[in-house]
């Protein structure tokens, strides 16, 4: 599996605080290994976001991302719950 990054991912990573930026790449590291990893809390999400899934990265920031038929995966945001789930 690979990873890819949205252009709106890759500048809302960019903005984020340098704590939540290294969050995210411990956690890319987990999800590469294991996306199911307990501790990332991969799920699916409802409604308008229905294709996509997520993952916890720190408190109440989460990455969205969306599976591909070749099984890898493309991140399209990163954020605060209440920033991606308005």
């Amino acid at each position: 599996m690979n990873a890819k990054f949205s252009k709106k991912f890759i500048e809302q990573y960019r903005a984020a605080p340098d704590s939540i930026q290294k969050s995210f790449d411990e956690r890319l590291l987990i999800f590469l290994i294991d996306k199911f990893d307990q501790k990332l809390n991969n799920h699916r999400l409802s409604g308008k976001l229905n294709n996509s899934r997520s993952i916890n990265i720190s408190g109440d920031w989460r990455a969205l991302f969306v599976e591909l038929s070749s099984g890898d995966v493309i991140f399209k945001a990163i954020g605060t719950h209440s920033q991606l789930y308005k």
